[in-house]
């Protein structure tokens, strides 16, 4: 997978809306916030199998209702479209939820 070049990335940057870009390290991060801890498990473990299935993971951390994710493919030295579609993923799977934040 190949790092995505300035005009591709803005473009789908632009259709992550909740993502917010670190030009630094070349990744996209979002927080999400659920209604509890049970809430914000259920999600990571949905993200989880997605992952596993798609061999590219998440960088990511949990307090309590909140779970915050970067994405980076560190093998292309910055964002590749698999971050993106892990992405849009990401966002699919907290709809179910009803969104919080």
């Amino acid at each position: 997978m190949t790092k995505l070049e300035p005009s591709p990335r803005n473009k789908a940057l632009a259709g992550l809306a909740h993502w917010r870009h670190d030009p630094q390290r070349d990744a996209i991060t979002r927080a999400f916030t659920f209604a509890n801890f049970a809430e914000a498990f259920a999600f990571m473990t949905q993200i989880a199998l997605v992952a596993e299935r798609r061999d590219h993971h998440p960088e990511w951390s949990n307090v309590y209702n909140k779970v915050e994710i970067t994405l980076t493919t560190h093998d292309a030295g910055g964002l590749t479209q698999r971050d993106v579609d892990l992405a849009h993923e990401a966002d699919r799977i907290f709809q179910r939820f009803g969104t919080r934040k």
